[in-house]
């Protein structure tokens, strides 16, 4: 199978109370994993969250002491900015990758409400993979077309917790490799998909056969009631569905916005 180190497939089911996986609990669920990865996998010093609250709190600083202009206060300020720039400097390349990706799925998600299958590569490129994480979408009713909320709701919420401490158990980032590398994100689409500015294709894409990813499986738990409405809503609904396509319509699209780690010192170096 086309992007699988394993003919076997073998998931772990986290399941939902939500009667469908819609746009806002599939964002913060890959969202929420990627920056789980990073973390655990020493690329981040930090949470993804406080990382952004951090950055945040550098850029209004800076912008307070450029508006400050008292005499008294000009060396300290200087002194102090020369610091807070170094700071920002340090995050911005990461922040603005991971907002630009984050900015990719949420038009991807748009385009494609019902997304299948998404994989994280952390690694020097996609085919060197250290770790693979895949999440496979198992959707309920069917989603209808209409403006995307990505607000993140208490399904969402429950939904990503569950995942991670799933991803715990298994022992995720227990054997990290120091230093760092670069987390790769690929979605699987039909062919027809045109987003050149956030994803190109790679038909081609595989794995090596040594590695075992992760693999998480989200479905809602009334899915199987639910079967026989999903498929009467599924024939009014106007977006586009990926179960509409063959398996040789559906090929890996790698995001362009690769996100590298950062390189700090870990409490055991300092």
């Amino acid at each position: 199978m086309e992007g699988q180190g394993s003919s076997e497939m073998q998931f772990t089911d986290i399941e939902t109370n939500a009667g469908s996986l819609d746009s806002s609990i599939i964002f913060h669920v890959i969202n929420d994993v990627a920056g789980f990865v990073l973390y655990m996998h020493q690329q981040i010093p930090s949470i993804l969250q406080d990382i952004s609250l951090e950055f945040d709190a550098l850029q209004t600083e800076f912008k307070e002491l450029d508006m400050d202009l008292r005499q008294t206060s000009r060396r300290m300020n200087l002194s102090r900015k020369r610091e807070i720039k170094q700071g920002i400097r340090r995050l911005e390349k990461l922040m603005n990758t991971i907002s630009s990706l984050q900015t990719a799925l949420r038009l991807l998600i748009s385009e494609i409400p019902n997304i299948q299958e998404v994989i994280f590569v952390l690694g020097a490129s996609p085919l060197r993979p250290q770790h693979i994480y895949q999440l496979y979408f198992s959707h309920g009713k069917s989603v209808s077309r209409g403006e995307p909320d990505f607000t993140k709701g208490k399904a969402a919420e429950g939904l990503s917790r569950k995942a991670i401490r799933t991803l715990i158990s298994k022992g995720a980032g227990s054997d990290s490799y120091p230093g760092p590398t670069k987390l790769f994100l690929l979605v699987k689409a039909s062919s027809s998909l045109s987003m050149p500015l956030h994803f190109l294709p790679k038909r081609d894409f595989r794995y090596s056969k040594k590695i075992v990813p992760f693999r998480l499986r989200f479905k809602c738990k009334m899915q199987g009631k639910a079967m026989d409405a999903s498929d009467n809503a599924s024939q009014a609904c106007s977006s586009p569905n990926l179960r509409d396509y063959t398996s040789d319509d559906l090929i890996w699209f790698q995001c362009r916005h690769i996100i590298k780690g950062i390189a700090f010192k870990t409490p055991a170096e300092e």
